[in-house]
């Protein structure tokens, strides 16, 4: 519809108050159809995401250990993970004035003073970690290993990077401040990665008490790039370079969907390492022969991700170009159903390496990929909720997953910590680099990525 330059050919101001009208109407009630009715601008719909995604970790770790739930409301666990990715929320709290600095500071120091004191030993029952590892799961109560659970080095070190974020934030002259700061660079000194090259120069997965060191060394693009740049930094027990040499000689860089990247399949491996660490700019020296950093890497993967949930080959209900996502999630039940094969708990996604779909989209997946692709993931994230509302979205922000192929239609009940948490703090470091910045200053993180080969941008100041 063509109305530049009508005012001028209107032969009265009436003519001109109907046009305006006409025009009011006409575009008001296309932009109704553009937005769904209800939702709230960006700001407003990232300013109550935030607030209500923090409580999750602020109301659920209020507990004598400070840990926090792998899950909720389902009666849980602790997941040490997930309290790593809670001690960087209180800070996003602080600066977003959900919490004082005092009571975030308060409740980091006794989570800090249980893993500084929590038992270390090789005892299968009675010990939180050993060699300065944690235990991947702990009893919520006692603090102690659950069941039979590995010691994750992955799940330490995403600990450890929230342990990190606190010791560089909490920096003023008050005694609770400098205890933090001082239990942090104790629990970090602990961390025997040597111990754990069971096949140098890579790290293994983890250990049991029951069997020793996992089978499977960490290689391949994927979540553990924190994992070897906290190792190469340690002061006391650090791996050498050629780890970082020897890991990225197992990438696998493939097109897929038209974008030619590091493939991994669930995004969340393109996520996690991101919410420490601000790779635009650098490169080390296996991204500087591609020509892009890591950040440009996950930015294709999560636009690849989106692309593959739109060509939908597999017929699922519910993908849309505003509603996508696949990565590490809940799902409705591991069972085939008229041909079909669901999962329960799941790392889904899709890559030219492998493809693993079953119809569940967990919101985490555009959430946590905020900053690379902000227009597509604040769109769908406010989509899910305006279209599924309660069945998706709670007093803690968003559940963890949903599947409408499942017969009825499946709606997960659980909020999970490590799918929450990268909601929240990409979502900030999208908004204000808050993280980004603050990590930059981190000493060990500085260490580990210039060990690793890492050049140019802000690591030049």
């Amino acid at each position: 519809m063509k109305v530049e330059g009508y005012r001028n050919r209107c032969s009265s101001p009436a003519h001109f108050i109907v046009l305006s009208l006409f025009l009011l109407l006409y575009f008001g009630s296309t932009l109704a159809l553009a937005q769904p009715r209800g939702v709230a601008t960006s700001k407003r719909f990232l300013d109550s995401l935030q607030r209500e995604t923090f409580h999750y970790f602020w109301e659920l770790g209020n507990n004598p250990n400070g840990l926090i739930p792998d899950r909720y409301p389902t009666p849980s666990f602790a997941s040490i993970a997930a309290t790593g990715f809670g001690l960087t929320a209180y800070l996003v709290g602080v600066e977003r004035g959900y919490v004082s600095r005092q009571e975030a500071a308060e409740r980091t120091l006794r989570t800090l003073r249980f893993f500084n004191y929590a038992p270390q030993s090789a005892d299968e029952k009675t010990a939180t970690g050993y060699h300065g590892f944690f235990y991947h799961f702990l009893d919520l109560k006692t603090g102690l290993r659950f069941k039979q659970v590995e010691l994750s080095t992955i799940d330490t070190a995403l600990l450890l990077a929230g342990m990190l974020s606190s010791q560089t934030y909490f920096d003023q002259n008050n005694a609770v401040e400098k205890e933090i700061r001082m239990l942090v660079d104790r629990i970090f000194r602990r961390v025997d990665w040597t111990w754990m090259q069971a096949r140098k120069p890579l790290v293994s997965m983890g250990w049991h008490p029951e069997s020793g060191f996992i089978k499977s060394d960490w290689k391949g693009y994927n979540e553990a790039m924190i994992l070897y740049v906290l190792a190469l930094a340690s002061p006391t027990y650090p791996i050498g370079p050629e780890a970082w040499t020897e890991w990225t000689s197992t990438y696998e860089w493939k097109e897929f969907q038209d974008y030619a990247h590091l493939n991994f399949e669930p995004l969340f491996g393109h996520q996690y390492s991101h919410i420490w660490i601000d790779f635009r700019s650098i490169q080390d020296a296996y991204l500087r022969q591609r020509g892009i950093d890591y950040f440009e890497n996950s930015r294709r993967a999560t636009l690849a991700n989106r692309a593959y949930c739109i060509e939908n080959p597999g017929g699922f209900t519910g993908y849309e170009t505003d509603l996508w996502g696949l990565t590490a999630s809940d799902g409705p039940k591991d069972t085939l159903i008229n041909g079909r094969q669901f999962f329960s708990y799941r790392a889904r996604g899709a890559s030219a390496i492998q493809i693993v779909d079953d119809g569940t989209i967990a919101p985490t997946a555009a959430g946590g990929s905020m900053p690379f692709t902000p227009e597509e993931s604040i769109r769908a994230l406010q989509l899910m909720k305006y279209r599924y509302g309660k069945k998706i979205y709670g007093p803690y922000g968003f559940k963890d997953a949903y599947n409408l192929s499942y017969p009825g239609q499946w709606f997960d009940k659980d909020y999970l910590g490590i799918d929450s948490g990268p909601i929240l703090l990409m979502t900030e470091n999208y908004r204000t680099n808050l993280i980004w910045n603050l990590m930059m200053r981190n000493p060990i993180i500085r260490r580990g990525l210039l060990r690793a080969g890492f050049r140019g941008g802000w690591l030049r100041n």
